[in-house]
Order: structure tokens, then sequence, then C-alpha cells
């Protein structure tokens, strides 16, 4: 009696455990910001949403554990070729959300790893249709191309895309020293057009002066050709000869030279002609017999 008293014993003692195991592997705690798919019998069966749930021991189970909160990923930094055959280098960063966890689960093996390698491939496409200045200065709008053109594929892996975000878009080491080197050279050539324009300008005002003095100086000798034959036709009128006013004139200019040239610092010597006296004694012997 007393061994089938311990065996009964010992029978409630395991039914007792497995009730108790049974209880706690049917109620199930889920946490805010999670979602539990549950299978029964190896097939989907529906999905736990934060709270106490309960579920079916040794039927269904908890196949995978799923966030709802948002998840950051990180897009690897890649190599990317314009359309102009320049190499950029550009990464990312995007922000989502499952929204449906069966068919984050069922719908592709790993929803991150297959947003990250779409998100990468899209970009390349999107970045190798631009120019490089364009990929450079337009990246909104690589941007909102990018999210619009992952937001369908992505939906059917039950994910929402929040926002992607362009983290660096820049050339390569390589291609940055040809930019460099380019930029060097634009700026010679603006220097040596800059240098070109000053001298063609600097050649206009000197040529443009030369012209302006010249005009001034026809003007003078119009000037001076003027008071000469008013000269001539005063002296005319008052000694009544034709010859001998021109005669004075000409001599008093060639004293005049004669005087500048003696006024020079370097005259050294000045001629004089050897019938100077004589004809201004025959000058003006004709002024006085007049």
């Amino acid at each position: 009696m007393e061994s089938l008293n311990f065996e009964a014993l010992n029978i409630l003692i395991v039914l007792a455990v497995v009730v108790v195991l049974t209880l706690y592997m049917g109620i199930k705690i889920v946490p805010q910001g999670e979602e539990w798919v549950v299978e029964k019998l190896g097939k989907f069966s529906r999905t736990l949403h934060p709270g106490l749930n309960f579920i079916i021991p040794y039927v269904e189970r908890v196949r995978q554990r799923i966030s709802t909160r948002d998840i950051i990923m990180d897009i690897p930094q890649q190599e990317v070729i314009t359309r102009d055959n320049a190499v950029i280098l550009t990464n990312a960063i995007a922000f989502v959300r499952v929204t449906n966890p069966r068919d984050a689960l069922y719908g592709v093996e790993n929803f991150e790893l297959a947003i990250i390698n779409l998100i990468m491939t899209t970009l390349r496409s999107i970045v190798g249709e631009m120019k490089l200045d364009e990929a450079l200065s337009n990246r909104e709008q690589i941007k909102a191309r990018l999210k619009e053109q992952i937001i369908d594929d992505v939906a059917d892996w039950g994910v929402t895309v929040k926002s992607v975000e362009i983290q660096d878009i820049s050339p390569s080491k390589s291609m940055q020293a040809s930019m460099e080197r380019q930029a060097a050279a634009e700026r010679e050539r603006r220097a040596i057009e800059t240098t070109a324009e000053g001298n063609k300008n600097a050649m206009i005002l000197e040529a443009q002066g030369k012209l302006e003095a010249a005009k001034k100086e026809a003007q003078a000798q119009i000037a001076l050709a003027n008071a000469s034959a008013k000269a001539i036709e005063m002296i005319s009128q008052s000694v009544q000869d034709k010859e001998l006013p021109a005669m004075f004139l000409l001599g008093d200019r060639y004293i005049d030279t004669l005087e500048k040239m003696g006024q020079s610092e370097n005259a050294k010597l000045i001629v004089y002609p050897a019938d100077l006296q004589g004809t201004i004694k025959g000058m003006l012997g004709n002024v006085f017999k007049k």
C-alpha cells in the first residue's frame, strides 16, 4: 500500500509539473513595440499583439518576434559611375517600420538585408543617370526618387519606408585630384584672359591717346597757321609789301627755333647761318626805307 501511495504521489507531482509547464508555455506576454508571429503545426496562425496572449501549447509556437519600432538601416558606402563617367562615393541611411509582421517574415528571407541591397542598387541606378554636377547638387531630388522607387517593393515585404537620407555624396579621391587640376587650369586660363584683356584695353587707350594728341596737334597747327596768316595780313597792311611780312615771320620763327635749341640740356653747339646778320639788316633796312 505504501508503495502504491508513493507511486501515485509521484504521478501527481509529474502531472502538476506538466500542467504548470503547459500553462507557462501557453501564456505569452508580448512587450510594447513588438509583435510575435505564431505558427500552428508549422503553418502561420496569427500575430500576437502587445499584452497578455494565449497559445495552444505543443500545437502552436512563436516563430519570430518582430520589432514594430522604427528600424535604422545604415546603407554602406559604394562607388557609383555617373553618366559622364565620373566616379563618386555615396552612402545613405534609411528609417523603416514593419507594418505587417507576416509579410516581413514570409515575404522575404531577411527583409533588412533585402532593403539594404534594394536601396544600394536603386541609388546606383539613379545616380548613374545623372552627370557629376547634377549628382553633387541634387541631393534632395535623389532622395525623393529613391524613396519613390523602393516604396512599392518594400510594401510587399510588410515594411513601410519612412525616410531615406543621403548621408554623403562626393567624388572619389582620384576624381577629386582631377577636379583640382581642372580648377587650377581654369583659374590659370581666366588669369591669362584677364591679362590679355588688360593689355588690349591698355593698347586701345594708348591708341586713343595718340589719336587725341594728333587731333590736338593738328588743331594747334591749324591755329598757328591761321595766326601766321593773320600776322602776315596785318604786317602787309602796315608796310605795303608782299614779300617782307613773310620773310619777317620766317626769320622770327627761325630765331625762336634756335633759342629753343640753345635751351636744351643736350645742346652743346648751335649753328647760325653765315648771312643771318645780313638778312636781318636787310629786313630792317627795307622797313626803314619804307
